[in-house]
């Protein structure tokens, strides 16, 4: 996920979309794989994925016109809504809070992000190349920078979606921003208890520790 992000934002290039989804696939299909469903629903769902994101990758970036990149921004939202689901879910089922579980939250957050700037994407290319106010160009490092000024609603003002249902999904992504931090996040971070110490470790103070004394 973070490859995929820093691919977008600090390189440009025909190939990066590509490359992007491609990057979002793999984490899809693994966490697709790493999900307690049965063996052969999730075969036929890492298939499926798999199948049909080159299908976009091929069709839609490279011969679909602004018709087929939008409907591969949807697709990729669709990829990070997936992943989003499984992750929150596998947090949810653990036993107890772990630092694990609280990465598992923080990714979640962050693909959160990425998710909604897939969104923007698909409404600029399937509107005509109208998203941001005085029809500023958009492009796959202006939609992430919006959708995270606007996850954590920090919103320097510099893009503004212009069209209604951008300025919906704008909300609702603020929305979901702060309800995530303040609900499932610090509520993980406040449980978190590091682990016990088991019987028979040394304390801290051993003098038989490495470096004690």
């Amino acid at each position: 996920m973070i490859a995929a992000y820093l691919l977008s934002a600090f390189v440009s290039g025909k190939w990066i979309a590509d490359a992007t989804l491609g990057l979002l696939t793999i984490a899809a299909l693994l966490e697709i794989r790493n999900a307690r469903v049965r063996r052969g629903v999730a075969r036929l769902l890492v298939w499926g994925c798999f199948v049909l994101s080159l299908l976009l990758i091929l069709i839609g970036h490279h011969y679909g016109g602004d018709l087929g990149r939008g409907a591969a921004s949807i697709w990729t939202g669709v990829l990070l809504l997936l992943i989003v689901v499984v992750l929150i879910r596998q947090v949810l089922s653990m036993p107890e809070v772990t630092v694990q579980s609280i990465y598992g939250a923080i990714s979640a957050y962050l693909i959160i992000g990425l998710m909604f700037s897939a969104i923007y994407s698909s409404m600029y290319y399937l509107n005509g190349r109208v998203f941001f106010t005085g029809n500023q160009v958009g492009n796959s490092a202006t939609f992430q920078y919006f959708s995270f000024t606007t996850l954590t609603t920090l919103g320097y003002g510099d893009y503004t979606a212009q069209t209604n249902p951008g300025r919906a999904f704008a909300m609702l992504e603020a929305m979901a921003g702060q309800i995530f931090l303040a609900t499932l996040v610090a509520k993980l971070v406040a449980t978190f208890r590091p682990a016990a110490r088991r019987p028979g470790d040394p304390a801290p103070d051993d003098p038989e520790l490495p470096g004690a004394g």
